[in-house]
């Protein structure tokens, strides 16, 4: 059975900063209103992938690693003969966190991978969907602290997507910015 009292330094401050944070910048009647996060999901294309198997097995390896759960390969959904290309090939990597290991992993990405990327100046705010979820592209899992950059042979990159419960995209920015997302500062940038 898991430990129940622990929790990640991040779950902690939502419940105790975020949540009534943005319960008066927004309003909100009740708790149950406030936006939250509901799942992390890192998603590998994998340029190569149908001339060599290997790939993929090395990608699930560095997302399992990266994510601290057990990734899975993604399978093409239909044939294309211009990339020789059949259904059900694994092509790509991808895993979804929630809960303890979605916290953790967003703690790990905001304060140790993020700085670690070079002339960092923090990540687009134009990212939004509309619908209150986020996506951000990395261009190189060598950010990760859990990768060995001796035992790495190809540089690759992944999407990383933060789906929440916000109706807006304002919304939306706030919750993520509340929990320490560095997004960039266009005003300043243009002057």
């Amino acid at each position: 059975m898991a430990n129940t009292s622990y929790q990640p330094r991040l779950q902690t401050k939502y419940r105790t900063e975020v949540v009534s944070a943005l319960q008066k910048k927004f309003n909100y009647k009740s708790v149950m209103q406030v936006p939250r996060l509901t799942k992390i999901c890192l998603n590998q294309g994998i340029n190569g992938a149908v001339g060599d198997k290997k790939l993929v097995d090395i990608a699930v390896d560095e997302m399992t690693r990266i994510a601290g759960q057990k990734a899975i390969a993604t399978l093409s959904k239909k044939d294309i003969s211009n990339f020789k290309l059949r259904k059900h090939m694994p092509i790509g990597a991808r895993v979804t966190l929630r809960g303890v290991n979605m916290y953790e992993f967003l703690d790990r990405l905001i304060s140790v991978s993020l700085p670690r990327v070079r002339d960092f100046k923090g990540v687009n705010e134009k990212a939004f969907d509309g619908r209150g979820n986020y996506t951000m592209g990395v261009t190189e899992q060598i950010i990760f602290p859990e990768i060995d950059i001796d035992k790495v042979n190809r540089i690759t990159g992944m999407d990383i997507t933060f789906v929440t419960t916000a109706q807006t995209n304002e919304e939306a920015y706030e919750l993520l910015k509340e929990l320490g997302m560095p997004f960039k500062n266009i005003k300043k940038d243009n002057q």
